[in-house]
């Protein structure tokens, strides 16, 4: 595959081969930064899916055989062709879905050490012995990949969503269809061609291109998927888990988030100053871990304020290729009324702006927001931009309640030095993930990534995966 997509379609890559689509159809992918063509995709049909899950059926007969000595060798090897061709993968982060250079190398680091760690895992599917009460009973359990693994990836962090999901997959014996973001598929086939030139078997890991809402139940809903990974909203999550449900097929969701940051009067601004900023400027917002709550003791909330929209009025929105350059742009039309519409909706209702609020192009300004109430839409919706609200507690425990009213439970931070009040947070916060005295960005490969509530079901990582991924058969031998 040429990786001038100006000039070339992009094709499905199914049982080894690059495929045009069924229909012959095509959609356009723009870069977000300008909305100007990037490239464009086949349009996948039913037909498309049905063949690469095919595809992956037949292979699994043989893939699932394979030693760990092989798969660890073939992902150490992505780990080789990915540095390598690194300028094509960061170029491709910027151009297709608009990732400043820090982020995009942010992402091609994490995408890095995701796929080393999987090939770590090669050695570690394994069960154990099991005592007996029958008399001369050998027991015992073996794990086994359950097969097909359908994998759904969104536009804002593919590589790091790809690395992890797939390899880690891989790594214990499954085969893959995967249907990337119809906003990212470039990226997720530069890794296609990038597991085929390591030498991952035909069939073993397959992609195809196309519209989610169109041909996203062909694959989660297929007979012969074992099992689905999907990242993506709350909303298109329910409907996943309710087309499983049907088919009884096991799955994990990583869903949306309405991440709060506690911070308490004892916290060293000059510290968490840099963390606040990351925790939500990060690619413009655009991240499911974003901080989009503040609770802040009121001993700190004025200057908390003043320092936070000082600092937001600072934050770079240049050319994307500049170090400097914090703020992406959102990444489609769609998106961008929805920031707009939860921004305009706050002030209407009597919020403040104290810092942003304004549009440059595609790119929403770092926007900080006060006065927020119950009544307005970004008091309780995730917003997916760079747009975070302020709001003064009177205490820990009132920050801790304010934290937990939410549906949401995906990241969360508490900056304090008080150790009692940081880990009666942690224990006590409904939310997968917790970080004291850090930001709520942060993510490692071995870890358990995931949510609570609306943020989703299971975990992702290495562990985690092994457990989600595998099933256990009870061996017993009588001796």
């Amino acid at each position: 595959m040429d990786a001038k997509t100006d000039t070339v379609t992009l094709k499905h890559f199914i049982a080894g081969q690059w495929t045009e689509a069924s229909g012959g159809a095509t959609f356009d992918v723009l870069n977000p930064l300008d909305d100007s063509l990037y490239c464009k995709a086949a349009k996948g049909t039913g037909d498309d899916m049905r063949t690469a899950v095919a595809a992956a059926k037949t292979a699994f007969n043989e893939y699932r055989e394979t030693l760990p000595k092989e798969r660890e060798l073939w992902l150490l090897r992505v780990a080789e062709i990915m540095e390598q061709r690194k300028a094509d993968l960061l170029d491709c982060l910027i151009d297709e879905i608009g990732s400043p250079i820090g982020k995009a190398m942010f992402e091609f680091d994490k995408g890095l050490t995701m796929i080393r760690a999987a090939a770590g895992l090669c050695r570690n599917v394994r069960g154990e012995t099991i005592p007996s009460d029958v008399p001369g009973k050998f027991s015992m359990s073996i794990r086994e990949p359950l097969g097909v693994v359908a994998i759904v990836t969104p536009f804002n962090v593919p590589l790091i969503k790809t690395t992890r999901l797939v390899a880690n997959a891989l790594a214990v014996g499954n085969t893959v269809v995967h249907l990337p973001s119809e906003m990212a598929p470039h990226l997720t086939l530069l890794m296609a061609e990038i597991f085929h030139d390591a030498g991952i078997p035909a069939g073993a890991y397959n992609v195809v291109t196309g519209m989610g809402h169109e041909i996203g139940d062909d694959l989660t809903g297929h007979s012969e998927v074992d099992f689905v990974s999907f990242t993506g909203s709350s909303v298109v999550g329910q409907h996943i888990n309710e087309v499983c449900a049907k088919n009884k097929t096991p799955l994990t969701l990583e869903l949306g988030g309405k991440s709060p940051t506690v911070i308490l009067k004892d916290a060293d601004l000059d510290k968490v100053m840099p963390l606040a900023a990351r925790s939500i400027f990060m690619f413009g917002g655009q991240l499911c871990i974003g901080s989009s709550r503040f609770y802040v003791e009121r001993p700190l909330y004025d200057e908390f304020v003043k320092r936070f929209s000082m600092a937001a009025s600072k934050v770079g929105m240049g050319d994307l290729r500049d170090p400097n350059t914090v703020i992406a742009p959102i990444i489609s039309e769609r998106q961008r009324l929805r920031v707009k519409t939860h921004i305009e909706d706050a002030v209407k209702k009597g919020a403040t702006i104290a810092a942003g609020g304004e549009w440059e192009g595609n790119r929403c300004q770092p926007t900080l927001l006060t006065g927020v109430k119950e009544e307005m839409t970004l008091c309780k919706d995730e917003t997916f931009g760079p747009v975070t609200s302020i709001y003064p507690i009177d205490s820990y425990e009132e920050g801790l309640e304010k934290a937990n009213d939410t549906v949401y439970g995906l990241s969360s931070a508490i900056f304090t030095n008080d150790i009692n009040k940081a880990m009666h947070f942690a224990k006590h916060i409904d939310a997968g993930m917790c970080h004291i005295n850090g930001p709520t960005v942060h993510d490692e490969a071995h870890v358990p990534f995931g949510g609570n509530g609306e943020s989703g079901v299971g975990r992702e990582g290495t562990d985690a995966d092994l457990e989600a991924m595998t099933e256990l058969k009870w061996v017993t031998v009588q001796l």
